[in-house]
């Protein structure tokens, strides 16, 4: 197999890799069963991982855990902390606490009852994109609406920062080699920026496509993504202020709106792309998985 063809082959597996964990981060991931599955050898398919995404798979499994972890003690104030260990994939309440008070230096209950402010407010502090934002998003009102299914072409980021106009432009790269007329640009957030640095925040950089186009050229992986009950925010502003305003989410919205989040990630559907547009301003609707309680 050529270098090219083995590279394609190895990123496919790995993207593949970080879905499924993401998807099923509630269940107890047997990575022995997924290799088999593959056809490679444990040693080989974790060696495949790690050379892809950067961490070995138990790291980024513990990290997804209880990132998602840690938003959902902020936002969803009617579970218990059992639940809410049991939702991200701990089988017992003991060896989440453990594992987040390692994480996080204070137990899960310190900081559900505010301690994620401080924790929150130091990675502000040291986020110049974040820093400079200074725009109110309170006045803003959410629709609830019920999402369709979407299959999604995308390029994997890790960091958020300017180095996404170059994932951007990449990807509209492909856009153009197909010929495509018809898409949507979306944005997904693995990571709450404000809980987690941004240099270690994954960014996926995605694009819709009718699926009655034609493609001749598909290297992109893709996924589909099911349809979801979400918030959905009509937002403007410039660089930096969607870090703030998934903040203001997750943080004062959400907490007090009477709903609950879940595992799954919010996302954006540009309308006009900052990373792409010379003056720096984004528009999009911000889609906040949502259940009823």
């Amino acid at each position: 197999m050529h270098k090219k063809e083995t590279n394609l082959s190895h990123s496919k597996l790995a993207n593949n890799m970080m879905n499924y964990i993401n998807k099923n981060i509630d269940t107890d991931i047997n990575i022995d069963a997924i290799a088999v599955e593959y056809g490679l050898s444990k040693f080989h398919f974790h060696r495949i991982f790690k050379e892809q995404i950067g961490k070995n798979i138990y790291e980024t499994i513990k990290s997804i855990r209880l990132q998602k972890a840690s938003n959902l003690l902020i936002t969803n104030k009617y579970s218990t902390i059992t639940e809410i260990a049991s939702m991200c994939g701990y089988s017992s309440q003991t060896s989440f606490i453990r594992a987040f008070k390692n994480r996080f230096e204070q137990t899960p209950t310190l900081w559900r009852n505010g301690g994620y402010k401080e924790y929150s407010n130091n990675i502000l502090h040291n986020s110049i994109s974040s820093d400079v934002s200074h725009t109110s998003f309170s006045h803003l009102e959410a629709k609830i609406i019920k999402t369709k299914r979407k299959k999604l072409y995308y390029i994997r980021h890790q960091g958020y920062n300017k180095e996404l106009s170059k994932v951007w432009q990449k990807m509209m790269a492909w856009v153009y080699t197909n010929n495509i007329e018809n898409y949507e640009q979306i944005a997904i957030y693995h990571d709450n920026p404000i809980i987690t640095l941004q240099e270690d925040c994954h960014y996926i950089a995605c694009v819709k496509v009718d699926d009655k186009t034609k493609l001749t050229n598909t290297n992109l992986p893709y996924f589909e993504i099911e349809e979801h009950l979400c918030a959905a925010f009509e937002v403007e502003g410039i660089y930096g202020d969607i870090l703030k305003f998934i903040q203001w989410v997750y943080h004062y919205w959400l907490p007090s709106s009477g709903f609950e989040t879940t595992t799954f990630p919010s996302f954006s559907v540009f309308e006009k792309n900052h990373f792409l547009n010379d003056d720096g301003i984004f528009k999009v609707i911000y889609y906040v998985p949502v259940r009823y309680v």
